[in-house]
């Protein structure tokens, strides 16, 4: 039996009285954290203990444990280990002196933090975090040392501590929090494992409460991809998201040089509710858990990707706006940012059509990354996809311009909205034309990017102009021979110049070779563009007009065409004007330019052409 000597008693040396309340104060808003820091500190001695049994050869065998219990008649939470241990003189070292010099510097230091849990762990406020939920914390640790004595530390808040030693079997450390009366939420097991299973659940050592395991001590990214199967890294994906659908495909890291790096990240299938705004990227320091948001490493077109990132070399104790400028963050990003373009690389080689399912989910961030990214850019410019009029199947740009050279070298045709430019797009399908179907938000943008950095290509949309391949050949307007083809091309040009009133109106007279279609509103590529951009740019009481300029192609061929030349001929003038009013309309009904007036002048003019029909039967 050891004989017991009286309790040392001494004073916490951090040149203070008032570190307490500090504490208090400043991480007031994160108490939770405090298991976090204690259970931390737990494997931590675990761990070093296992490296000593390996170096020293103590040929120890038990299994490690961190046991929690909660005592709710005696008020208290116990985090135990059989760790390492600490001897007194070892709690002397690490517990009794918390490494600032005063409660001054450290406000003044940190009084513009945001994160403020981010400082646990740092200057020594790890174990003293536990002040932030008890009011008096006691330490009953046996060392791993041979002859060893075991060492009880008590502390209730203030600068003062005893140490004494005790009689203790067991090997490791017990941390004994009486809890304050308002912090009794922490005897509710529930509760602590809620906790523990969100900032301790990939911790690589069995987590115990109330004698079952609750955390998974084998974290999947620590796993070798080539042992890891599809079904695991979804089976991971729904611990991770229990409510979300499967992920699109992930990318798993292991980097070891320049600096550490680990991790699993997501691709989501993106919904309504999704919040693209946020990070969803749940950060690790060593298996514990740090944050939730850490849209530093991150770049901000790859906001959507979900999953874990174990950065053990992250600098966590500093604010976030240092953290934007660690380089190592800025590394971090290019990493994932590289990754991410390899693996979209290698699904678009794989299988174009299973790719083309997952790019009409990823297509706006990746077409965003390379707006924002001259490497990213690089790396995928050659397998993105485009859908296409050709039965909707997807091409790369290179495919469809190879296709494309022998009828309009360099030109690309393109449709923004499938709908309203079907008259168009069919008339360029009757002709063999093939058309790419650009009809996202930022695809406006992505054109213009595409045509710089590709200065021999040119995007035209199917409403700009008509190429000749859709013009009947030999039979372009011209300016000198007294032909039928002229006459009649200044005869319709005439007549549907009088009979059309619009401001900003141009007409222009052709034969096409598909005689289905009347007539097309044509919008110049570059000044539509321009006017685009104003409207995008501008306020809602100072949008420009998209038809302040415009021309209506009237195709010659077409039997209606031909019909309200021989209404004028039989001096038929009405008639004539309500039929080229109505060829009018129809071709910017396809624009989706009608207001409320012009709508119902519309339908009064078809009502009347009906009654007409009627009476000629």
């Amino acid at each position: 039996m050891t004989e017991h000597k009286q309790p040392e008693k001494g004073t916490i040396s951090i040149h203070t009285e008032n570190i307490f309340p500090i504490i208090k104060k400043w991480l007031y808003s994160e108490k939770e954290i405090f298991l976090r820091e204690l259970v931390s500190n737990a494997v931590d001695a675990i761990t070093k203990l296992q490296h000593v049994n390996l170096v020293e050869g103590l040929r120890l065998s038990e299994d490690y444990v961190v046991d929690i219990t909660l005592d709710k008649d005696a008020g208290t939470l116990t985090i135990k280990d059989n760790g390492i241990g600490m001897t007194a003189d070892e709690i002397r070292k690490y517990i009794n002196q918390v490494a600032f010099s005063s409660a001054e510097e450290f406000v003044q230091k940190f009084k513009g933090l945001e994160d403020k849990n981010q400082i646990i762990g740092h200057f020594g406020l790890g174990f003293y975090s536990s002040f932030m939920v008890a009011d008096k914390v006691e330490i009953r640790s046996l060392s791993y040392e041979k002859d060893a004595v075991g060492a009880h530390w008590t502390c209730e808040g203030s600068t003062s501590y005893e140490l004494e030693e005790i009689d203790k079997k067991d090997r490791g450390t017990e941390v004994i929090l009486h809890l304050e009366a308002d912090e009794k939420v922490y005897l509710d097991a529930v509760k602590v494992r809620e906790v523990v299973k969100r900032y301790c659940n990939f911790l690589p050592v069995t987590i115990k409460l109330a004698g079952e395991q609750v955390n998974d001590s084998k974290p999947l990214w620590n796993q070798a991809a080539s042992e890891t199967t599809e079904e695991q890294y979804k089976e991971f994906y729904a611990k991770l998201y229990p409510m979300a659908d499967e992920p699109l495909f992930w990318i798993h890291l292991n980097v070891d040089f320049p600096f550490n790096l680990k991790g699993i990240l997501y691709f989501p299938r993106l919904t309504t509710e999704f919040d693209v705004a946020k990070s969803h990227i749940k950060l690790f320091c060593n298996q514990v858990f740090v944050s939730d948001n850490c849209p530093e490493l991150i770049p901000e077109f790859l906001t959507p990707l979900q999953g874990c990132l174990d950065a053990p070399d992250l600098p966590l104790n500093v604010s976030r706006s240092y953290l934007q400028n660690e380089p190592q963050v800025r590394k971090i990003r290019e990493v994932i940012t590289s990754r991410v373009a390899g693996k979209i690389c290698e699904l678009a080689r794989q299988d174009r059509q299973a790719f083309s399912k997952i790019w009409e989910d990823i297509h706006t961030f990746v077409k965003y990354g390379m707006l924002r990214d001259d490497k990213f850019y690089d790396k995928v410019k050659e397998q993105i996809i485009f859908r296409t009029t050709d039965d909707c199947q997807y091409t790369t740009l290179d495919e469809y311009l190879l296709r494309a050279a022998a009828k309009h070298d360099k030109k690309v045709y393109y449709a923004n909205d499938e709908a309203a430019q079907a008259t168009y797009i069919k008339l360029f399908k009757s002709q063999g034309l093939e058309v790419l179907l650009l009809d996202a938000l930022i695809d406006s943008h992505f054109i213009q990017f595409l045509e710089m950095k590709n200065s021999d290509i040119k995007f035209e949309r199917v409403d700009s102009d008509i190429t000749e391949n859709l013009l009947e050949e030999k039979r372009k307007i011209e300016l000198a021979g007294p032909d039928e083809q002229k006459l009649q091309t200044q005869q319709a040009k005439e007549l549907f110049e009088g009979a059309l009133k619009a401001g900003g109106l141009s007409i222009r007279v052709e034969s096409l070779k598909d005689d289905k279609v009347s007539g097309m509103i044509l919008l110049a590529e570059q000044t539509r563009r321009f006017k685009e951009m104003t409207r995008m740019m501008g306020k809602d009481g100072d949008m420009p007009d998209m038809f302040a300029e415009h021309t209506l192609m009237v195709n010659l061929k077409s039997p209606v065409v031909q019909n309200i030349l021989k209404l004028q001929d039989a001096k038929r003038d009405e008639d004539a004007t309500m039929l080229a009013e109505q060829v009018y309309d129809l071709a910017m009904l396809s624009q989706r330019s009608f207001d409320k007036e012009r709508m119902e002048a519309f339908l009064e003019r078809s009502n009347k052409i009906l009654e007409k029909l009627g009476g000629m039967g």
